[in-house]
C-alpha cells in the first residue's frame, strides 16, 4: 500500500484539481471571504447634521433682520420721501411766516406807541408775537420730524400723524371761514400737504419702516 499514490482512498486528501484546461476559479473581486468585514465600517453621519462630512455642520446662510444675515436694509419708502420734502417746505414758509409776522407785530406795536396808544394795543401785539412764536417754533418741529424720518423710531410716525391731523383740522378751518379769500387758498394749500403727510405714515410700509432692526 503507497500513500503516494493519489487514487489510494487510505491515503492522504488530496486538494481539488481543477477542470484541465480551464484556470483555477478565483473568488470574484469586490466581495470579500466568508468570515470577513467588507471593508471599513461606514460611520453614519452625526445626528442633527446634514450629509457629508461627519460631525461638522455645514455653513447655513444668514438670515435676514439678524447680524451677519445677507438682507439689504429697508429703503425709505417713495410717499415718505415725498411726505419728507414737503415737511421741509412747509418749515421753510413757517418760519418765514412767523418771522415777518413778528416783525410785522413790532413794528405796528412802535407805531402804536408813538402816538401814545400802546396801551390800548399790548394785549393785541402781545397775541400777534404768540402767533409768530408759534409758526416758528411749528416749522422747528418739521424740521425736526423731517430728519427723525432717517433713523426714527414709532414715536416718529405717531407724532407725525397727530401733527398732520391737526393741520388738517387747520386747513379745514381756514376754509370754511375763509370766504373766497387768501385764507381759503391758504387752507387748501395747507389741507393737500397735510393729506399727503398723513398718508404717508398711516400705510404698512411707513410701519415697516419704522419698526425695522437697527444694529
Amino acid at each position: 500500500m503507497s500513500f503516494g499514490d493519489p487514487n489510494n482512498p487510505y491515503g492522504p486528501p488530496q486538494p481539488p484539481q481543477g477542470q484541465p484546461g480551464y484556470p483555477p476559479q478565483q473568488p470574484p473581486q469586490g466581495q470579500p471571504g466568508y468570515g470577513y468585514p467588507q471593508g471599513a465600517p461606514q460611520q453614519p453621519p452625526a445626528y442633527g447634521y446634514p450629509q457629508g462630512q461627519p460631525g461638522y455642520p455645514q455653513a447655513q446662510p444668514g438670515y435676514p433682520g439678524y447680524p451677519g444675515g445677507n438682507m439689504m436694509p429697508l429703503e425709505m419708502p417713495g410717499l415718505m420721501k415725498t411726505a419728507r420734502v414737503f415737511l421741509f417746505i412747509l418749515a421753510g414758509f413757517q418760519i418765514l411766516f412767523g418771522v415777518i409776522t413778528g416783525v410785522f407785530v413790532g413794528a405796528a406795536q412802535d407805531v402804536s406807541n408813538g402816538v401814545g396808544a400802546g396801551d390800548d394795543t399790548d394785549a393785541l401785539a402781545g397775541l400777534g408775537f404768540l402767533v409768530a412764536g408759534l409758526l416758528v417754533a411749528l416749522g422747528a418741529l418739521s424740521i425736526f420730524l423731517g430728519v427723525k424720518f432717517k433713523n426714527g423710531g414709532s414715536g416718529i410716525r405717531i407724532t407725525t400723524i397727530v401733527y398732520a391731523s391737526l393741520m388738517i383740522l387747520g386747513g379745514i378751518g381756514n376754509i370754511v371761514s375763509g370766504e373766497n379769500g387768501s385764507a381759503t387758498f391758504g387752507g387748501l394749500i395747507s389741507l393737500a400737504i397735510a393729506g399727503i403727510i398723513l398718508a404717508s405714515m398711516v400705510n404698512s410700509a411707513a410701519s415697516a419702516w419704522f419698526n425695522r432692526p437697527r444694529y
